[in-house]
């Protein structure tokens, strides 16, 4: 019986060990799927960065510094970087025409001008 017992204890081990690692590698491999989905939304037209930033961080958090992860980063600073850049313009490229503002005084003081001039002519 002790013989038994003093073989189960690095049995077990050895057993744990062997889930660890599968749910290790479980953990890594979708933590790269969330850096590759990173990617993806970062090369649409109009990216969720809240999404692609929170799959880098997942890919962080799993101890994944890989090159993939350091150009999804990149391409979301870029990708700001250019959001905050153009976000003024307009769509043809033009600049926007100030608009000036508008006192209280003249619009009051041209419409009883106008009925003064009405009335003068009926």
């Amino acid at each position: 019986m002790v013989i038994e017992a003093a073989l189960i204890k690095p049995v077990v081990d050895v057993l744990l060990t062997l889930f660890r690692q599968g749910e290790n590698l479980q953990l890594k491999s979708n933590a790269e799927a969330a850096v590759r989905e990173a990617i993806r939304e970062l090369l649409l037209a109009n990216p969720d960065e809240n999404k692609a930033e929170a799959r880098i961080a997942v890919a962080k958090a799993a101890g994944i510094l890989s090159e993939d992860v350091v150009l999804a980063e990149d391409m979301l600073k870029k990708h700001r970087a250019t959001k905050t850049r153009t976000n003024g313009k307009g769509s043809t490229g033009r600049r926007r025409k100030p608009v000036e503002p508008k006192s209280d005084k003249a619009p009051a003081a041209a419409k009883p001008a106008a009925k003064k001039a009405a009335k003068k002519a009926a």
